[in-house]
C-alpha cells in the first residue's frame, strides 16, 4: 500500500511540473517576446513601436486623397458686407476757419448806429438797454461778426447763419432777435438775466 501511494504522488508530481510549464509558456511567452523586441533597439519604446505599425498600415502620405463632391444645392451662402468707411473730414493747411455753411449771407457794408438800427427793427425804446447787454457781449455791435467755432453769425449771433437771407444786416438781424427774445423768453429783461447765468442766450 505505501508503494503505490508514492508511485501515484509521483505521477501527479510530474503531471502537475508539465501543466505549470505549460501555463507559463501560454501567459508569459507573448509578453516576454514584446520586451525582446523592445531590447532589440534600446532608443524605441513599445509605445513607439506599436505606433509605427499603425502609420505603417494608414498607407502612403503621398496618397493624393480622394475628391469628395458636395451637395450645396441645400443651402445659400451669405457673405457679410464690408461697411462702407467714413470719409474723414479734409483741414484746412491755414488752421480753423469757420464752418461752411448751405447759405452765407452777404457782409453789411452800409452805415448806421445802434440805436437807429434798434429803432428801424422795431424794437422799444424801453428795451434797448437789455438788447444793448447782450448785443455788446455777442458781437460787440460788429454787423459782420462771426463766431469762427459755431458759424453763427451777425449782431445776435443767429445760428446757423444761413436761417435769414441778410444775416449780416442789423435791422434784419436785430428784427429775428427781438422775436426770438420776446418768444423764447417772455422778455428782453428775461433774455438778460438768461445770459447772465448762462453766458449765452
Amino acid at each position: 500500500m505505501p508503494t503505490r501511494w508514492s508511485r501515484r504522488r509521483g505521477v501527479l508530481g510530474v503531471f502537475a511540473a508539465f501543466a505549470a510549464v505549460g501555463f507559463v509558456a501560454a501567459y508569459a511567452g507573448p509578453t516576454g517576446l514584446a520586451i525582446s523586441q523592445a531590447n532589440a533597439d534600446e532608443n524605441t519604446s513599445l509605445f513607439a513601436s506599436s505606433l509605427e505599425h499603425v502609420q505603417a498600415r494608414d498607407g502612403d502620405a503621398t496618397a493624393e486623397p480622394a475628391e469628395i463632391d458636395l451637395d450645396r444645392d441645400g443651402y445659400t451662402v451669405y457673405v457679410k458686407p464690408k461697411p462702407t468707411p467714413t470719409p474723414e473730414p479734409q483741414t484746412s493747411s491755414q488752421g480753423a476757419s469757420a464752418p461752411t455753411v448751405a447759405f452765407a449771407p452777404p457782409p453789411y457794408t452800409g452805415g448806421g448806429s445802434p440805436a437807429q438800427w434798434m429803432g428801424a427793427a422795431g424794437i422799444a425804446q424801453s428795451d434797448w438797454g437789455y438788447v444793448d447787454f447782450i448785443v455788446s457781449r455777442e458781437s460787440g455791435w460788429n454787423p459782420n461778426a462771426t463766431n469762427r467755432s459755431s458759424g453763427a453769425c451777425g449782431l445776435v449771433q443767429v445760428y446757423p447763419c444761413g436761417k435769414l437771407a441778410n444775416a449780416y444786416d442789423p435791422v434784419v438781424n436785430l428784427q429775428w432777435a427781438n422775436g426770438y427774445a420776446n418768444g423764447r423768453y417772455g422778455s428782453w429783461a428775461n433774455a438778460v438775466t438768461f445770459w447772465v447765468n448762462n453766458h449765452w442766450w
